[in-house]
Formats: structure tokens, sequence, C-alpha cells
């Protein structure tokens, strides 16, 4: 295994064996050097495309020295398809012991990215929602449990008090003060099945998460251990009202309108 096949996949608590990249020479703190070990491959969504693609980047890196077991990989990785979006992406990796060996164990300890306008780190294209789900996933990579929970949370509230507009669910109450978060998602949930049946009986339990780890009542560690499954289920919640404007979409299309017979 190449250095390459580790960058392009997500990153693993676990160490991974690969060919040595740095030869026997130690890269001593804040020097650079050109490394060959293979093309990254990162799949984005290419705005230019309309789809995601494989976003690849040079055979040759920058690699500049941290200390013996850790090193930063400066790379540009670029749309295989149209070549008109970019995205500069950066590792730190590292080693358990000697980073220069000829086969280290290495892993990625930080990664980061840079978007632009024409680029989603989104498989599918979430609408106004896109952007906060890729601010969710950029904290997440810079380790910010609590920055990615708080955009997480932003969605569903946002889901939330949008259908409540949407099938007349009041979201405020007396002297004009916004009603209970709970409350709401409960009215508007019995209108309009905006949580998928699979956690539907804790429809609260996961906004009741999402403020834990925001409010510091978890460690940053715990919190990131549960991104991925917040995400998935913040994701399924998205999914689910799509699902039902294109089975609305589809009934018009078709003329049924709820009339019970043609």
């Amino acid at each position: 295994m190449r250095l390459s096949d580790v960058l392009s996949n997500p990153p693993k608590d676990e160490l991974v064996q690969i060919e040595g990249f740095l030869g026997e020479k130690n890269l001593r703190h804040g020097k650079q050097k050109k490394i060959n070990v293979g093309r990254i491959s990162l799949p984005f969504f290419c705005n230019f495309c309309g789809n995601v693609h494989s976003f690849l980047s040079d055979e040759t890196l920058f690699c500049i020295g941290v200390n013996e077991s850790t090193v930063s990989i400066d790379s540009v990785v670029a749309c295989a398809r149209c070549g008109n979006s970019a995205v500069p992406a950066w590792f730190l990796v590292t080693s358990d012991e000697d980073i220069f060996s000829r086969y280290p164990n290495v892993k990625i300890l930080k990664y980061s990215y840079k978007l632009s306008d024409s680029v989603s780190l989104s498989v599918e294209r979430y609408g106004g929602l896109t952007d906060m789900l890729n601010k969710a996933q950029l904290a997440y990579a810079e380790k910010l449990g609590a920055g990615s929970a708080i955009y997480l949370r932003k969605i569903l509230e946002i889901i939330t008090y949008t259908t409540a507009e949407v099938v007349d669910v009041r979201t405020r109450g007396k002297n004009n003060h916004r009603r209970p978060f709970k409350v709401v998602l409960e009215e508007v949930d019995q209108k309009q099945n905006i949580i998928p049946r699979e956690f539907s009986e804790n429809r609260y339990k996961l906004f009741e998460e999402l403020s834990n780890v925001i409010h510091c009542d978890s460690d940053e560690q715990l919190a990131l251990q549960k991104y991925p499954a917040l995400k998935r289920l913040v994701i399924g919640v998205i999914e689910n009202i799509k699902n039902h404007q294109e089975f609305d979409d589809a009934i018009n299309d078709l003329g049924w309108n709820g009339e019970g017979e043609i």
C-alpha cells in the first residue's frame, strides 16, 4: 500500500503499513521535499459537472517535516472529468515510530479541505442545507466536535420551523415567546412525519444529543465519535422530507390529488 491509498480514504484510528516515501534521511522540521506516492483521489460534488466525481492530485506531492514521526502533506486535487474545479487538501500524517523507515505504520492525524463555490462535500445536493452540511463536515475534519454539532442542530431547527409554517403549527406562544422546540417538533411530526419512522418514537432525542454536545455536557472526543451517526440521522430527516415532496410531485403529475376516483 502506498501513502496515496491512505490519503484517498476516510481517516481511521488504526495504523496502516505502507511503502516508505521519504528515504532514510530525516526531513527536519520546516524543511520541504517532493514525494512520489501516487495520486490522491477524493470524491467531491463538482458544480460545473453537476455530479460527484473523483478529484485527483498530481503524482508529485509536497511534504514538510514536523518531527521524526510526523509530516505535513500539501496537495491540490482537481475534478478528473472537467478539470475546472480544484480543492487544496492538507494532511497531517503520523507514525507509531520512525516515519522515515522503509515500511512505516501511519495514519491521518488531521486533514483539511478548502472548498470553493464550485465544489461541495455532499454526495447529493440538499438545496440551501448543503452549505451547512459542508461546514459541519469541515468542522469535524478540524476535530471540532461541538462546532460540527452546531451546524447539524441548526439544520434540524430550520427543517422543523420551516415545516411548521407550512402545516400551520404555532412556533410562538403567549407574549410572542418561542414555544419549546420539543413541543413544536412533536406537533410538526404528527402532521407531516418529518422524522423517519425508524426513530420517530425518540424524535426529540436527536436534538437532545446535539444540544448536549454543544453545551459541553459531553467531551470533544466523545462528540467526534458520535458525529458520523448524528450526521446520518440528520441527513435521514432531510431525505425523508425530500421523499415526501417527490411523492407529492408525482401524485400531482398524475392528477390524482386525493380525489379517489378517476
